[in-house]
């Protein structure tokens, strides 16, 4: 995948030129910094290396969440044997053949997802049928073109071909999907961070704006420890169904949910109980996670979006932030966050909001695991401190580093309305 890069529309192109420069300059002053064009396309081709899910805190602690989730893809996946030079050929990109098989589950059939060990130390007796406790090495993952029955009860000499068709390499991670949904949740990290950045208490009233799939709704949640209100928003009964589905998984009692246009949910005359519309300064916290180009998703190698496309969403965006402004209450919390690059959906934003409310200012943000905002903006070199922005600029060749910023692109501001002396 290093060759490959992301093809925009030469009009979405040219926009996003105007931000990112034509040179690298992540060597010179950290708040000039900013990768260029070219490397930042590249790196919107490639998938992040890490997948990140989010446990269900209200069911089980997170070690407890991880040993479920390792129980269940071992469940999964029925386990074969291979002696050690077979599977020292699959790490170089080998099929394994049916010769090099020693041992597979007598249920094995056919066309069968299954986990391929390597046998280190090459005590496993060939037609071994139970869970081998040799030491064994993960190689890979495949389908099986045999069954069991076939492998080992044909002459030897007979035995040719490929026994298991690999389809996914060693670091490669498994498929999780449905698997223990009502545990853990796949889910980006910086929308995880969103969360905790928002900091919702139990017994708050809490307000997510555009909310499918219900990602941030569950975890906002999970975070008030079920207790409090928290209104999910979103345009489409569709939307709002999937909403409600992960609110059911996790058997969550505080969220409510309606299908509402957000940028009518505020209304001087309204109710404080029930639907949508209502009353100004309601909500402790607010979050707007809204519509965006998403052009921050990876992989992503051809986007056909036009520049006029990509125009619409800061208006649209800025109704939903009127909106969401005039329902936060004093000096409670609203976090503006989108999983696009545009300068214009982003930092312009932020100075919007900072020039239009004067009682909006910008505050420090924890976890604050991305970079800063980007140069040349409208906002100072301070308010571009407080802002998170996950891009390639982050990237490191240090491990430990890498798994909190190798994430797709996002931007994540963190507001709060001042209290005014009446």
């Amino acid at each position: 995948m290093d060759d490959e890069i992301l093809v925009l529309e030469k009009d979405v192109e040219a926009v996003l030129a105007r931000s990112y420069p034509k040179q690298d300059t992540r060597n010179d002053d950290k708040y000039l910094a900013c990768v260029s064009l070219t490397d930042l396309l590249r790196w919107l081709a490639v998938p992040p290396l890490y997948t990140t899910l989010r446990v269900n805190t209200t069911a089980v602690t997170a070690i407890e969440a991880k040993e479920l989730l390792k129980a269940e893809l071992k469940k999964a996946e029925k386990e074969v044997i291979v002696d050690l030079p077979c599977g020292m050929a699959v790490l170089r990109g080998a099929d394994v053949f049916k010769q090099g098989i020693l041992g597979a589950p007598s249920t094995m059939l056919a066309g069968e997802r299954v986990k391929v060990m390597a046998d280190v130390d090459g005590s496993c007796l060939r037609g071994f049928t139970k869970e081998y406790q040799g030491r064994k090495m993960y190689v890979g993952t495949g389908v099986s073109t045999v069954s069991r029955e076939e492998l080992f009860c044909t002459k030897s000499e007979t035995l040719r071909g490929v026994g298991i068709q690999m389809t996914e390499a060693l670091y490669q991670a498994p498929s999780l999907s449905n698997t223990l949904s009502s545990v853990v949740f796949p889910q980006n990290l910086p929308s995880v961070i969103c969360g905790h950045v928002l900091d919702p208490k139990p017994g708050q009233t809490v307000l997510d704006v555009c909310a499918a799939p219900g990602g941030k709704t569950t975890h906002i949640a999970m975070l008030m420890k079920n207790q409090g209100r928290v209104i999910a928003l979103d345009k489409t009964t569709d939307k709002v169904s999937r909403i409600q589905t992960s609110v059911d998984n996790f058997k969550l009692t505080c969220v409510e949910t309606f299908a509402f246009d957000a940028r009518k949910a505020a209304a001087q005359d309204a109710e404080m109980s029930g639907g949508p519309p209502y009353p100004p300064a309601m909500f402790d916290c607010v979050l707007l996670d809204g519509p965006c180009s998403a052009l921050g998703q990876r992989p992503s190698v051809r986007n056909k979006m036009n520049a006029s496309t990509l125009a619409s969403f800061p208006k649209l965006q800025r109704m939903l932030l009127t909106t969401a402004v005039s329902l936060v209450r004093p000096g409670g919390v609203l976090v503006y966050s989108t999983c696009t690059i545009p300068v214009e959906e982003n930092e312009d934003q932020v100075a919007w909001v900072l020039d239009t409310y004067p009682d909006m200012v910008l505050e420090r943000q924890t976890p604050h695991l991305g970079g800063c905002g980007l140069p040349h903006t409208q906002l100072s070199e301070t308010d571009r401190s407080l802002v998170q922005r996950f891009g390639p600029s982050l990237q490191t060749d240090e491990e430990n580093e890498a798994c909190d910023t190798d994430t797709i692109g996002f931007f994540i501001a963190k507001f709060r309305k001042q209290i005014t002396a009446s």
